[in-house]
């Protein structure tokens, strides 16, 4: 039986979206001693998600709805989850890897699951981050209320951007959709929705290059055509950006093969290039990223996590065993 001691677990789980919190659910069914890191509430991106409509099993469900009901099947089977902010993941000379947080506790564990997601991709435009909460949004589902009767625009054209601006709506008198090219990249399903929606027009061939304000918030885009290269206004109360997600791989220290967007290479068994170090959800480099894609990474994760233990103390076994025989 493994001694451990203070802080010390068989495996870190670093994020509690869908990945993080099957991880989770996994490894306590693998009877691991495991730790889940997340920095704010579970359930990551399904909390900025409306409605859930492609999780089998949930013809719709609500974004905190299915965040909820993760986490406390997680912790049925004794999932430890802790708030905190993960720094720095170092793998140390003893074959251990150091989680360092925020708080200033140091875990420790034979191995990481990574599952932290991504942060929002911003315009880096003039007036982006000056009117950052004050009309400048990455998060329809968070702030989309505080817009009722506006006029908003959603730069994108990938699957959050036209599902976004669909559940924006509701509250918005119209939607601009801003999009660089001539024809979207999301989903049909999603795409006919957009265009069925009276509330909705598309800007075709634009890009934003300004967010321009006023000391009540946003007023008004500068948008510049990507074929002419001429530029003019949109009179809006509000943008929302979905224009991607960056994956929070910087949190590992040393080099990590990954692929031209920075997201983590790893085999069949979700290990990366550093042994001990798993990766599953939106960090890992794949065709798509959805819940489904999550939860699946993160299974084959946690029960290659316990295969991979269990030939670490093999290997004890043996070393120890040579050593007494010699």
């Amino acid at each position: 039986m493994t001694e451990y001691g203070k802080n010390e677990y068989d495996v870190i789980v670093v994020g509690a979206g869908p990945a993080g919190l099957c991880a989770a659910l996994y490894a306590g069914r693998g009877m691991l001693r495991a730790l889940t890191i997340e920095r704010g509430a579970p359930g990551g991106e399904l909390l900025n998600t409306d409605l859930i409509e492609d999780y089998i099993g949930f013809e719709s469900i609500k974004g905190w709805e299915l965040s909820q009901k993760m986490a406390e099947h997680a912790k049925k089977f004794g999932a430890e989850i802790v708030t905190d902010n993960v720094e720095r993941i170092r793998k140390a000379d003893d074959g251990w890897f150091d989680v360092a947080t925020a708080r200033g506790t140091t875990y420790r564990a034979p191995t990481v699951i990574l599952t932290a997601g991504g942060t929002p991709v911003k315009l880096g435009v003039p007036g982006e981050k000056e009117y950052a909460g004050k009309g400048v949004s990455y998060c329809a589902v968070c702030d989309g209320a505080f817009f009722r009767g506006e006029v908003l625009a959603v730069a994108g054209g990938g699957d959050a951007a036209v599902e976004e601006a669909d559940y924006l709506t509701r509250y918005a008198a119209k939607v601009y959709i801003v999009h660089r090219r001539h024809e979207f990249r999301a989903s049909r399903i999603l795409q006919e929705r957009a265009f069925a929606n009276a509330k909705i027009e598309v800007v075709w061939n634009k890009t934003v290059s300004e967010i321009v304000g006023t000391e009540k918030g946003v007023d008004h885009l500068v948008v510049l055509d990507t074929v002419t290269g001429g530029r003019s206004t949109l009179k809006v109360g509000g943008v929302f950006i979905f224009i991607g997600f960056k994956p929070n791989t910087h949190l590992v220290e040393g080099h990590v093969k990954h692929d031209a967007a920075g997201y983590l290479i790893t085999d069949e068994r979700m290990m990366t290039s550093i042994p001990g170090l798993f990766a599953a959800g939106d960090v890992r480099a794949q065709l798509t990223r959805q819940v489904t894609t999550a939860v699946g990474d993160a299974t084959t994760a946690a029960i290659a996590v316990e295969k991979y233990l269990a030939a670490l103390r093999e290997q004890e076994k043996a070393k120890t065993k040579a050593a007494a025989a010699s």
